[in-house]
């Protein structure tokens, strides 16, 4: 029965599919953070472990849950937004460059600590999204997907946590300066989600097809970006989708990811656990140093400052801005650029600085 079932990968994905779900439920249940993304990805991380049934997650519904995200990031992509990037832009061209700089750093030190390769500590500890730094590693030769994805998810989680606890904590002064009402009018016109999303389905998996023709890093995610960030900001308003649609994506992207973690191909566990934790704690310190250099140049507060430098998501960072009544434009700015950069400047850099230093490891005798 259970060679059978493992040869059926119907039965395989209904298996990965049920335990992703159980997990998913806890987590909500436990009130996490993202839990419809946590939860399916330790689900299937320990469900997988046990090897009666061999999980199976099909990269094309990972592909789909990128779609959603890259249509949801465009619709983010404001006319305030681009004027803030427009006006701000060589101060977020140095804070983020700096920001990648003290990251690549980090990585060095935590590659001599541990043993393992630079390319893959440093391709782990890029704040680019989790999602996406993964599948950047999965597209070079080489690269440990485990020890990127602990690396990525060890800091996911330290800002999750972290974050919000330092940002509504004493030490950021929260009486606010002047905000944009960004949030409060929404990122999109109030319109029913039905017929106009059918179009922006059409749009998103055209940009999508195109951006993999044309190879672009992780298409499936930039192409939507692209081409709903270029629809929004010609006049075509999208629809919000429902947060149980961003909740259904989570949960595609957050089954795929579990099963690329395999502890077990991990070498120096703990000693990699506990230097990733301390690098994401120490990442969260050099934002906030650099959001110190932001406040003294704009007259801006220290919340949003900080936000505009975090490495986290940028809804997250958005949702916490407006908690704390910081400058939604100035914040959504900031986390827009760094993600167009690193998902544009970051994987060709990255692969150049990879070739040159394969070709004098050749070349040493």
């Amino acid at each position: 029965m259970i060679k059978f079932a493992n040869d059926d990968k119907r039965i395989r994905f209904c298996v990965s599919l049920l335990i992703a779900l159980i997990g998913g439920i806890t987590f909500v249940a436990l009130h996490t953070p993202i839990p419809w993304l946590l939860g399916p990805m330790a689900a299937v991380l320990i469900g997988s472990r046990f090897r009666k049934v061999q999980f199976y997650w099909p990269s094309s519904i990972r592909d789909i849950g990128l779609v959603i995200v890259g249509y949801s990031v465009g619709l983010s992509f404001t006319k305030e937004a681009l004027l803030e990037i427009m006006a701000k832009l060589p101060s977020m061209l140095l804070m983020t460059v700096l920001l990648v700089c003290f990251c690549a750093g980090i990585a060095f030190v935590v590659s001599k600590l541990t043993g393992v390769d630079y390319p893959t500590v440093l391709i782990g500890s890029i704040p680019g999204g989790l999602s996406q730094m993964i599948i950047f590693a999965e597209e070079l030769k080489g690269i440990n997907i485990t020890t990127v994805t602990f690396l990525q998810v060890a800091r996911l989680i330290m800002i999750i946590f972290f974050v919000p606890f330092l940002i509504l904590g004493p030490l950021f002064k929260n009486t606010t300066n002047t905000t944009s009402d960004l949030f409060n009018s929404g990122t999109v016109s109030p319109i029913p989600l039905f017929p106009t999303i059918i179009w922006f389905v059409v749009i998103c998996v055209v940009c999508a097809f195109l951006a993999l023709k044309f190879k672009f890093p992780t298409p499936y995610l930039l192409g939507p970006i692209l081409g709903t960030a270029v629809i929004h900001l010609s006049g075509l308003h999208g629809p919000a989708l429902p947060a149980s649609i961003l909740d259904v994506s989570q949960f595609m992207i957050g089954g795929y990811i579990g099963l690329l973690l395999k502890p077990e191909k991990l070498e120096h566990k703990t000693k990699i656990i506990t230097l990733a934790l301390l690098s994401g704690m120490v990442m969260i310190l050099v934002s906030s140093g650099l959001s110190l250099l932001l406040v003294a140049y704009y007259p801006i507060n220290h919340s949003t400052s900080f936000l505009a430098l975090a490495p986290g998501g940028m809804d997250q960072m958005g949702i916490l801005a407006h908690e704390v009544h910081a400058d939604l434009s100035m914040v959504t700015g900031y986390q827009l650029f760094r993600l167009f950069f690193i998902y544009f400047a970051v994987p060709p850099l990255l692969r150049w600085i990879f070739k040159v230093g394969m070709r004098k490891t050749a070349k040493t005798p």
